[in-house]
């Protein structure tokens, strides 16, 4: 079980140093469970068709260059946002035919590079088919080019993270007067444009709204190549979005109930007409996650115990600003990383060590009684918790481990990505500079020439 594993590899971390009094806050992956959930992704679809999918992760979830490569051993590809997230699958030896880039802001560079490389591009907007009309004049390119559209469908239970609203700033809103005949005559005036996105949003968004935008998706292709006369649209990229179980350790739903459902609901879908992308990454990834961090003290406020350990908002920048949206489930063990048992359970708050009162992981939690030397583990964070550090007080980042726990008991751990040290910090505040600023003011233009202010 996933939660065995877990507690194996929470008191390997304490025996193995990884988690110590100087460096207080230490991120675990479960290699196994990656694998398995990569295995069930691939199963899922593999069950209602024969079509080519290409499973592209959302390097955003987890932008680690070890995890895209334990990925893409796993069979999926790579869907970038961005120069860095290109450049990061690209390190991690993702080929281009297996790389998508969606960006509601790519600049002309942007575009010339995934053109040039042969990467999958979806347009976000006219003005962006613009910019492609002009670079396929320029020169020929293998890259698969398509358009998002928003089927403004409506919105989930978390805003921030509903793409498919009347409103939203992703693609071109289908419901808009006259916007789907101009999308229609897009692709008619475009022989090289055979794809279309959509992407209605992750967490917050059940899955019959989920099947609901695929389906207004796949209409709009039918239309188009309806009035094309010929199979234009070939290639149909229904984003990811699968919704993440964080109250228990069950995996739910699953991409068997997503698939299942879409071949319900779309069937023609599946017929082998439309090769098909995916771009799942929470749902990858979350449930194999661990941030640990040690209890440093403890104390009493308005009768109620308070926990101050070292993972606050660094680590679950989400949870602090937004805990109805993103509560956490918090387990905690003792200094020697077993299972904290035969403990009374009390109503505590768990704080972590930032500079503001809402740095808080939980609230009022019914917890076994926590003491300092203690280590509270925050589940279910392997996705956009450990990766996406918040610099707040300038705390460092956390190492990040992946772990594979043996048949005879042992835990062994690769890293990921090592502690950040107090001396990277001061590096990426200008360490090196620290007169930049005074009178008279010289600095670097973005051309390599001095400059001098008087």
């Amino acid at each position: 079980m996933a939660s065995d594993r877990r507690d194996r590899a929470v008191r390997a971390a304490v025996g193995q140093a990884l988690l110590t009094e100087d460096r207080p806050v230490a991120a675990l992956l479960d290699v196994a469970g990656v694998r398995a959930s990569a295995t069930a992704l691939h199963a899922a679809f593999a069950a209602v068709t024969d079509a080519p999918v290409l499973h592209a992760f959302a390097v955003k979830a987890a932008p680690l260059v070890p995890v895209l490569r334990l990925l893409y051993e796993a069979g999926l590809g790579a869907e970038v946002a961005s120069p860095g997230e290109l450049a990061l699958a690209r390190a991690a030896g993702v080929p281009a035919d297996r790389v998508v880039l969606d960006s509601p802001a790519k600049t002309p560079a942007e575009l010339r590079e995934a053109l040039d490389l042969g990467i999958a591009v979806n347009a976000d907007n006219p003005q962006e088919l613009a910019r492609l009309d002009t670079l396929v004049r320029q020169a020929p390119t293998r890259s698969p080019l398509g358009l998002r559209v928003n089927p403004q469908i409506g919105g989930g239970t978390i805003d921030a993270l509903s793409t498919a609203t009347a409103t939203s700033k992703f693609g071109i809103a289908l419901r808009d007067e006259g916007a789907r005949a101009r999308v229609v005559r897009a692709f008619l005036d475009r022989p090289w444009l055979t794809r279309l996105h959509t992407h209605s949003g992750s967490q917050g968004l059940p899955l019959s709204l989920l099947v609901t935008g695929v389906r207004e998706v796949y209409e709009l292709a039918e239309e188009i190549n309806a009035a094309a006369g010929r199979h234009q649209v070939d290639t149909l990229d229904i984003g990811g979005g699968l919704p993440v179980n964080f109250t228990s350790d069950e995996e739910t739903p699953t991409y068997a109930d997503y698939a299942r459902l879409l071949a319900d609901e779309v069937p023609g879908l599946f017929d082998g007409r439309y090769g098909l992308v995916t771009e799942f990454g929470r749902s990858l990834l979350a449930k194999h996650g661990t941030v640990l961090a040690r209890v440093e003290y403890t104390k009493t406020s308005g009768s109620r115990p308070i926990a101050v350990t070292h993972a606050g908002v660094q680590v679950a920048t989400r949870t602090v600003y937004d805990p109805v949206s993103w509560p956490l489930r918090i387990a905690v063990y003792d200094s020697r990383g077993r299972p904290k048992e035969g403990v009374p359970a009390v109503e505590q708050d768990v704080a972590g060590p930032a500079c503001f009162a809402g740095d808080l992981l939980a609230v009022k939690r019914s917890l076994p009684l926590l003491e300092p030397g203690d280590i509270v583990a925050a589940l279910d964070t392997g996705a956009y918790y450990f990766a996406h550090h918040y610099a707040y007080n300038s705390l460092t980042r956390p190492g990040v481990y992946g772990f594979v726990a043996g048949e005879d008991g042992s835990v062994r751990f690769a890293t990921v990505r090592p502690p950040q040290t107090v001396a990277e910090i001061v590096a990426e505040a200008g360490g090196a500079h620290p007169g930049a600023l005074l009178s008279p003011v010289t600095g670097i233009c973005p051309n390599g020439e001095g400059r001098t202010t008087p």
